[in-house]
């Protein structure tokens, strides 16, 4: 299992989040992740999504159910398309986007975003690091991400950011 601590800039909590990943095939699994909110001591969200990846052609899908304490139960449609830009697949440009749906699929949510992502691996001794720059379309939003081992700092342009530490 998969657990970190998240901090939220904006809202000043901290989460427990955890993820599990359960294998169906080589190329397919159920992750289940939920998150537990410390300042009230009640969960903040749980998401059952089934995810299948199609490594030839860099290519992710998912589709899953999601509970939130204030927006109660939607569908999650979610997708992730990785061009390398560099033989080494170090650097690439990703798009990536989701839909979530209320429960008669009326209501919807989508998000999308471009990105490029450079890993450098061993920037000093056992250390790797993560730089990620993209551009939400929807919110229309300029974004960062980076990444270092167990750490990750998330920021965007209209002054949102969190940090998460992986346990």
């Amino acid at each position: 299992m998969e657990t970190s601590l998240r901090f939220t800039g904006n809202s000043r909590s901290l989460k427990i989040h955890a993820k599990e990943k359960l294998p169906v095939n080589s190329k397919t699994h159920l992750q289940l992740h939920g998150e537990l909110d410390t300042g009230t001591g009640a969960p903040s969200y749980f998401c059952a999504m089934i995810r299948h990846f199609f490594p030839e052609a860099t290519t992710g899908l998912g589709v899953g159910l999601h509970y939130d304490k204030r927006q109660k139960l939607r569908c999650h449609v979610r997708g992730k398309k990785e061009f390398p830009v560099r033989s080494d697949k170090l650097v690439t440009f990703n798009i990536k986007g989701r839909c979530d749906f209320d429960q008669d699929f009326v209501q919807r949510n989508p998000k999308g975003a471009a990105e490029f992502s450079w890993s450098i691996k061993d920037f000093k001794e056992d250390q790797d690091v993560r730089i990620k720059v993209g551009y939400e379309m929807f919110d229309k939003v300029p974004y960062m991400q980076i990444r270092e081992n167990n750490w990750t700092l998330n920021a965007n342009m209209k002054g949102k950011w969190n940090l998460r530490f992986d346990l």
